[in-house]
């Protein structure tokens, strides 16, 4: 397990952290900003380029859920990580990997409202012996403030909160540990197992009256995504399709879906890559629209669009494969892509 001690600066998870080893038996600091430390040595100068922030690597993302894996053969668990996290679909991108590997995860969000956090920084400064490095984190802290008052929404929802403003770190690691061992904070999202091979895998195209797109916002991974999945061992692909509208929406459909592309994801590590299609589900009535139903594990939005909007939401790959699967719509014939390109 990891309880991930989330905040900004001046909230207290470090000091929480140290306190909370010794009320958590077994437990290991794991801390992930070593891991951008050692990316920032080894990696050329020219990849960080208009990188202020390491968490913007993904290669330090896979490190951090790759070195928590191999943590927990090495010791019980669980993992206590004090590491500010403010961008949701970096969340959900680790949470997510991390349930792929059957490891959970406690949330847990050390609040201090922003005048104390100042109070704090400022002592911290003041405390400090090297007054250019002080200027220089104290600077680096209060341009954290604003990023992290924008994130309170979802950290919030996703999060237990424990308020740090009149606790000490004893105490604050106090109610932590209380918390954890009742389970506060778990973050119950889709365990999907990590494919070892190509996969192959259906989405499904759904539309309102106006021809705009569904598009849902999975808890699991980065990036927003068309309803679907991957296709079960045995299960024709269409009929996938159907199963998984109706796990995810509450929507059930008929069985003959019309292909709209096929397309072929070339393998990107540590994606292995595979076939992809894509069905058309027509069109949704008002009635049934309002009837939509999201399970919390697995999604937690969803949002009908037009052409232009999706090109902004949905990665690359995906938006290619969005935009061949519209055009096969209107002249209704399907296409072949390799890699969201049509061949053939």
């Amino acid at each position: 397990m990891i309880v991930w001690l989330n905040g900004t600066f001046g909230a207290g998870k470090t000091t929480a952290a140290q306190e909370l080893l010794d009320l958590l038996p077994g437990s290991t600091l794991y801390d992930p900003e070593l891991l951008g430390s050692g990316l920032r040595l080894m990696l050329p100068a020219k990849r960080f380029e208009g990188i202020s922030d390491y968490q913007d690597l993904p290669a330090w993302r896979r490190m951090v859920v790759d070195t928590a894996a191999a943590l927990l053969t090495e010791v019980p668990g669980p993992l206590i990580t004090p590491m500010t996290l403010l961008r949701q679909e970096y969340r959900d991108e680790i949470f997510g990997a991390l349930a792929a590997r059957r490891i959970p995860v406690r949330h847990v969000l050390v609040h201090a409202e922003e005048t104390i956090l100042r109070e704090r920084i400022a002592e911290r400064e003041k405390a400090s012996e090297d007054a250019r490095a002080a200027a220089s984190t104290r600077r680096w802290s209060l341009a954290h403030l604003g990023p992290y008052a924008d994130a309170l929404p979802w950290l919030r929802g996703d999060a237990h909160v424990v308020d740090t403003g009149r606790l000490t770190p004893r105490q604050t690691a106090e109610q932590v540990a209380e918390a954890v061992r009742a389970g506060a904070g778990a973050c119950d999202i889709v365990q999907t197992p990590e494919p070892t091979a190509e996969t192959l895998a259906a989405g499904v195209l759904l539309f309102d009256d106006q021809d705009r797109v569904l598009l849902v916002d999975p808890t699991y991974k980065a990036g927003w995504e068309f309803p679907g999945g991957v296709v079960e061992r045995g299960e024709a692909p269409a009929r996938a399709g159907v199963r998984e509208v109706a796990e995810e929406l509450g929507i059930e459909l008929p069985g003959a879906l019309r292909l709209l592309v096929v397309d072929w994801e070339a393998p990107k590590p540590p994606g292995f890559g595979g076939m992809r299609l894509l069905f058309d589900g027509g069109t949704l009535t008002d009635d049934r629209i309002g009837k939509l139903m999201l399970p919390g594990s697995e999604l937690r939005d969803w949002r009908f669009v037009t052409e232009t909007e999706a090109e902004k939401m949905l990665p690359p790959v995906r938006w290619m494969r969005l935009r061949w699967a519209l055009r096969a719509r209107e002249q209704g014939c399907p296409l072949h892509l390799e890699a969201g390109v049509p061949v053939g």
